[in-house]
């Protein structure tokens, strides 16, 4: 094994061994000083915020000269690393080395980028690219699995102070995007620190994709409660092998416990067989699924909802089933990413709505990053305020034959291995 080999071995290793007694505050300057045995000098941690419009750095390692500590996603190389999902070279002033942003990603879940200097040109190296994208790669764990014993990472990715309704719901729901060889799943939330009634929930399970989406009457902490408790039940009821509709009528019962009918929430439930691409779902008092097909068109999944959750009105719930074409991506959203009525007095519209998911798929865009930018959109529309929750999560299925490795990661953004080829392909990129 060549010797540069063996340091790039030796820097994952040493570093994987220092996590396990490493806390979240020392995680900035272990990863600089382990990378410098493999060549990478002035490793840096760049975390995206909440709202993902800035990168920050993360406290502890000098991150040497000209760093900005927080930098614009819109409008900077680290953000366009960011977008992108791509390695990008950095231009240093003084000639000594190479600079490059390299992205952060726990699966298809964007967390920031690195910023590593090298002694090579990674473009041309291929140990030294393989060795940027293999500590980004163990980067990117060791900061989610330390995150949450820390509260430095929520002041971190915090630009504004946080309700007690979104507390609960940032903690209790899933990472926003999720990725395997035959589906991918995305989600959003807004406004990030003052949501209260919305939340979201998505599980794999074999060869079944779980999801539901939950909008809680009101827009204070008691229906972030309804949310919370809501979703812990969907997640309790499916664990135990309940099916769509007895599980909507094990959350009602749950919150009629609690609330007596003083509150509620409206819900899709759905499962997708991930081999065959059947869509079964269950709506309660929701807006219906939307079908995007082909990347042109787009139309509602209709069927009969039942009552809301928790008003036991009566009325049976029945489950619907959908036959998805590969490529089709399902959309849940609620009421407030199309009907908030705030600035202009005239609502965002789910024909905006949907036009922009449409546009934005043309341009082969991942989808955390088209809902990362449907965000902007709505926001900017209403003068970057809501007056209701707004939430929405994309389901797409690949298809029965599972994408090529390849494929699959070019379609959620993910960096290229480092093979001679894509060496190849990051010098024609940068070229």
């Amino acid at each position: 094994m060549p010797d540069r080999s063996r340091d790039i071995t030796e820097m994952l290793r040493s570093l994987l061994s220092a996590s396990h007694l490493m806390p979240f505050e020392q995680l900035s300057t272990q990863v600089a000083e382990h990378a410098r045995g493999a060549g990478l000098r002035d490793v840096s941690i760049h975390l995206c915020d909440l709202q993902q419009r800035v990168l920050r750095v993360l406290p502890g390692a000098d991150p040497g000269p000209r760093v900005e500590a927080e930098a614009a996603i819109e409008g900077s190389l680290a953000g366009w690393a960011f977008q992108q999902g791509k390695v990008l070279p950095i231009t240093r002033e003084d000639g000594e080395g190479y600079g490059w942003w390299v992205p952060l990603l726990d699966g298809s879940e964007r967390l920031g980028v690195l910023r590593v200097y090298t002694d090579d040109d990674a473009a041309d190296d291929d140990a030294t690219y393989g060795a940027m994208l293999s500590l980004a790669t163990l980067v990117s764990l060791l900061v989610v699995s330390k995150r949450r014993a820390s509260d430095v990472h929520a002041h971190l990715v915090r630009t504004e102070s946080m309700n007690v309704a979104a507390e609960m719901s940032w903690h209790l729901m899933p990472p926003r995007s999720y990725t395997d060889d035959r589906v991918m799943i995305a989600a959003v939330m807004e406004p990030a620190y003052e949501a209260s009634g919305d939340a979201f929930d998505f599980a794999i399970n074999g060869d079944v994709a779980h999801v539901a989406i939950f909008d809680a009457m009101g827009h204070d902490t008691a229906a972030g409660l309804t949310a919370n408790l809501a979703v812990a039940a969907f997640r309790n009821n499916r664990r135990q092998g309940l099916g769509l509709v007895d599980t909507g009528e094990a959350i009602e019962k749950v919150l009629i416990e609690q609330f007596d009918r003083t509150r509620y929430a409206t819900a899709i439930l759905a499962d997708l067989d991930t081999c065959s691409g059947l869509l079964t779902w269950v709506n309660r008092g929701h807006h219906p699924p939307v079908i995007i097909r082909g990347g042109r068109w787009s139309a509602p999944l209709e069927g009969v909802p039942a009552h809301p959750l928790g008003t036991d009105l009566g009325i049976e719930a029945k489950l619907h089933t959908e036959q998805l074409e590969p490529g089709d991506r399902v959309v849940l959203y609620t009421d407030g990413m199309t009907e908030s009525r705030l600035s202009r007095g005239e609502p965002f519209g789910l024909d905006r709505f949907l036009d922009f998911l449409i546009r934005h798929h043309a341009d082969a865009l991942p989808v955390p990053e088209t809902l990362r930018r449907l965000v902007r959109g709505v926001l900017s529309f209403h003068e970057n305020a809501l007056d209701d929750d707004a939430t929405v999560l994309v389901l797409e299925w690949h298809g029965p034959t599972p994408y090529p490795r390849e494929e699959a990661e070019a379609r959620v953004g993910l960096p290229e291995g480092a093979t001679s080829a894509s060496a190849t392909r990051m010098r024609e990129q940068d070229a």
